[in-house]
């Protein structure tokens, strides 16, 4: 089983989504019991939908459970500020449009594109990584080739 280095926020979002998922599968127990005392299970769409859902919940359940047995926090105190690695915000400069884009690098499952967090297993994250301030890379990407410039570093 492979390790997942996440920050002791990643972490804690994943408890806290852990413990809210479990809250919801005792309702949906609940839900299963009441559609279960009204009848004929065959044409009872309320027992149908509240076995679906609690079989999502159980899949979503035991997946957050794996990857927090799985877990590993990230120690700031042995890393080089000075290049890209996991847990660093980053500024780099688009050579090709000139616009400049910070993105936060985490691991894949804190990964959320809305706010500026890619998964360092991403191509433009992967080619990121290890990079000063300075240094170009070429990230691989669907649209094409995105050459990118690191402006700056922060942790």
């Amino acid at each position: 089983m492979d390790k997942l280095y996440v920050s002791q926020e990643g972490f804690d979002r994943m408890k806290a989504e852990l413990v809210e998922l479990n809250d919801r599968r005792m309702k949906v127990a609940g839900a299963i019991e009441h559609a279960r005392s009204l009848g004929d299970l065959k044409e009872n769409a309320e027992y149908h939908s509240a076995k679906e859902e609690q079989a999502m919940l159980h899949a979503r359940i035991n997946d957050l459970e794996d990857k927090i047995s799985r877990c590993e926090m990230l120690a700031d105190q042995n890393i080089d500020t000075s290049r890209v690695y996991l847990g660093a915000t980053v500024s780099v400069l688009n050579l090709k449009t000139k616009k400049q884009v910070t993105y936060m690098i985490v691991s894949p499952v804190e990964a959320d594109m809305a706010s500026g967090k890619i998964s360092a297993q991403s191509p433009v994250g992967k080619a990121l990584l290890g990079l000063a301030v300075g240094e170009k890379a070429v990230a691989k990407v669907p649209a094409g080739d995105l050459q990118l410039e690191v402006k700056e570093i922060k942790y």
